[in-house]
Parts: C-alpha cells; structure tokens; sequence
C-alpha cells in the first residue's frame, strides 16, 4: 500500500499542486477585486464564486458562470419581494425555499439550482431595510467572483486529462482480468478437489461482474471529462489527440465486460444441473480455467495498451503491441481447443457451455483486436474542414478501342490484403 501510494504522489504530485495553485489563485484574486469595489467589508462571497467557476472545463465554464450569476439574481429579486412583504418567520422562510427551488427548476440550473434558494436566504436574514443594498452587493460580488474565475481559466487552463481517463479506462480492464483470473484459480482447484463448489462460486462470480459493469458509466465521465477539458484549451494544442483511441478502448472493453457477465451467466445456469457428478466434470472445469486466464490475459494487455496511448508522458513501446499480439494467439488456441470439445459427445449442458464459451472467445477477438481498433478510431477521429480539391485539367480525346465484354471497360478493385499483380513491382 505505502509503494502504491509513493507511486501515486510521484505520478500525480505535480498536478494536484498546480491544480491547488490556480484555484488559490483565483479565489484570492477574487478577493482582492472585490475588496477594491466594496472597500471596507468582506467580501467572501467573490473568492467562493472564483473557486467553484474555476474547477469546470473551459467548455462548460461559460455556462457555469452564467448559471451561477442567473441563480444569484432569482434569489435576491425573490429576497426583496419577501423582504417587503412578510416578515423573517419560519413558515415565509420555507414558502421562500419552495419558491426559490421551484423557480431554480424551471430555469434548469442543473448544480447551482440550490443558489437561488441560498442568496435568497442571506439577503431574507437582512430585513427589509437592508436588504436591497445586500441584494446589488451579492449580486456584484458574484459577477466579481465569476469574472475572475472564467479569466484565470482561460489565462491558465487546466491539462487536459487523458492520462486520468486512461487510468480509468486501464482500471476497468484490470477488474475484468482480477475476475477472470480469481475465477480460473477456483475452477483448477474445483477440478482437481471438488467440482461440486461450483454453483456457489458461479454466483459470487457473476455478481462481480455485474458490479464491474454498473461501474462503468463513472469510467466514461472520466472520459467525457478529458473530451470536453480539450474544448477551448490552448494547452490541448501542444497535445495529440488520443481520445479517440480513448473512446474506442473503452467502448471495447464495456463490450468485453458485458459479453464476461454473460459467460458467468451460463456458468452459473449450467452449474445447476447434475453432469458435475460425472467424471469428466473435472476436464471440463480445467478448460474452462485455462479459458479464463487466455481471456485475462487479452483483457489485461488491451487495457495497458490503452492507458500507455492515452497518457502523453508515456510512449506506445513495442511491447505493449507484442503483448497484446500474443494474447491474440492465446484466444485463437482457446478458440480451437473450444471447437475440438464441441465436437465431442457430452450432456446437452455442457455444449452449452462450451459455445457460450466459445462465442465469448470469439467477442473478445474482435472486440480487442488491433486491426478493429484502427478502424473505429478512424471512424471516431472529429472530421476537419478540407480545402476543395482543385478540378483536373481536361486532357485531350484519346480514341479507346471499344471493350470487348461488359467488364472489360471497367478496373477490378484490388481488396485488402491482395498482392499486387507482378508487373506492378519495381524491377
């Protein structure tokens, strides 16, 4: 734990101090802005705004600063008509309350909703004698405090965060392979003690794997977050964009996951029946261990490929590639083991989970494959503006024989893969 911690602090030190910085910063010079227009008071209410502005990506800090502005208004404007109205008691303070949430919703405040009830509480506490001078200095120490807070951003903007969303994205995969790794330890012990154990087992499994999956969306915020931190970022300019690569390695591992709660789903539905009392019980749950920890394998060498891609600071090595090409070859034995057991005769139970298996063998090689991931990054790179192409120059008429047969005035396409023809080769 102290190593894993010591790890954290060196890789993450550095981040958390300069993140530390711009919100101190910002609130502080908050303040001081504040203090130059409202000499003589404290103005806290600046320094808070800065600090909350400040911690949103560039895309969203716009919105936020409005948002926050818009709720301080609603709040006060309500405080000044209470004020004068009806006294501080506590059945007008929760009619103030009811009226300032409701008013929050339908201005669709999203997190700053509970402001408009908080302004109008501290401007309610003044009386109505105070309370409009309290309601114009909220108000100009929250536009205070949001002005700061969208300059320090923009001025200093925060990293982007490609590397925490590939952390999360790698950790996702280390939960499958804890999983499936855990799993193929039980399954060679029940071969060779008791196979009986594995109706409870099977369902201890496969609540694991669906407490990895409900986990999932926290994964995507991450890198949602790291999408939207480069939007408006000058500092994203000097970065490569790896969120695609990002998108595509978790959309593959959410598929990886899913398919793995389905394989503990029909572990679970075949330990049930009465073919672990046969003998070749024990040959079945060994090849479904050995199954288990080739899907591991894949699992856990796709995810670092992944997080070394999305950090900047690390370079994609050819090992990661190498390793992740080894996997493959694991899952193309598994694949082959899987099919020469199918084609064996056994209880109606066991083939089904032998091709339940099987088709997850055959998930993971697609799901996790090299070729496939270039492809869908291809299809998730952001299209750019392309300048037009220039038209050809018109070449003069060349008389052609006429073509003897329907395709023979047409160029056969070369697929993918296919050699070249031989006089096409450099001599």
């Amino acid at each position: 734990m102290v190593s894993r911690e010591a790890a954290r602090v060196r890789r993450d030190g550095r981040a958390a101090v300069l993140w530390s910085l711009r919100i101190t910063i910002a609130a502080t010079a908050a303040y001081v802005v504040a203090s130059l227009f409202f000499p003589g008071t404290q103005p806290l209410l600046a320094p808070l705004t800065a600090m909350l502005v400040v911690q949103v990506t560039p895309l969203s800090l716009l919105a936020s600063g409005v948002d926050r502005v818009i709720a301080v208004v609603a709040g006060v404007g309500l405080a000044v008509g209470f004020a004068a109205v009806v006294p501080l008691e506590w059945w007008s303070l929760g009619l103030l309350i009811l009226v300032s949430i409701t008013i929050g919703q339908y201005l669709r405040l999203r997190s700053n909703l509970v402001e408009v009830a908080i302004s109008a509480m501290l401007v309610l506490g003044v009386g109505a004698i105070g309370a409009e001078a309290a309601a114009w200095q909220r108000i100009a120490e929250t536009l205070v405090g949001a002005v700061v807070g969208i300059i320090a951003t923009l001025v200093f903007p925060p990293k982007v965060a490609t590397s925490d969303a590939g952390r999360a994205i790698d950790g996702l995969a280390d939960a499958v392979t804890e999983l499936l790794v855990r799993a193929a330890d039980e399954l060679q012990a029940m071969a060779e003690e008791d196979p009986k154990q594995l109706s409870a087992a099977a369902r201890e499994w496969l609540d694991d794997a669906r407490r990895i999956t409900h986990n999932i969306p926290q994964v995507g915020a991450a890198l949602l977050n790291a999408e939207e931190g480069r939007r408006l970022n000058v500092r994203a300019v000097r970065t490569p964009l790896v969120e695609p690569g990002l998108r595509q390695g978790l959309e593959a591992l959410e598929h990886a996951a899913v398919s793995i709660r389905g394989l503990m789903r029909s572990v679970a539905d075949a330990a049930d029946n009465g073919w672990l009392d046969e003998p070749s019980a024990a040959d079945v749950l060994a090849d479904l261990s050995q199954t288990f920890r080739e899907l591991a394998a894949a699992t856990d060498a796709f995810g670092e490929l992944v997080r070394h891609e999305g950090d900047v600071q690390v370079s994609l090595s050819h090992d990661d590639i190498a390793r992740l090409q080894d996997a493959q070859d694991g899952l193309l034995r598994a694949r082959a083991r899987l099919d020469e057991a199918l084609e064996t005769e056994r209880p109606a139970d066991v083939v089904e989970l032998y091709a339940a298996t099987r088709a997850t063998v055959r998930r993971l090689q697609h799901e996790l494959a090299l070729d496939e991931r270039v492809r869908r990054q291809l299809r998730l790179v952001p299209p750019r503006r392309r300048a037009p192409r220039p038209l050809p120059r018109r070449r003069p008429q060349v008389d052609l024989p006429e073509p003897i047969g329907p395709d023979d005035a047409t160029q056969v396409m070369p697929r993918v893969g296919d050699e070249p023809p031989e006089d096409d080769h450099p001599r």
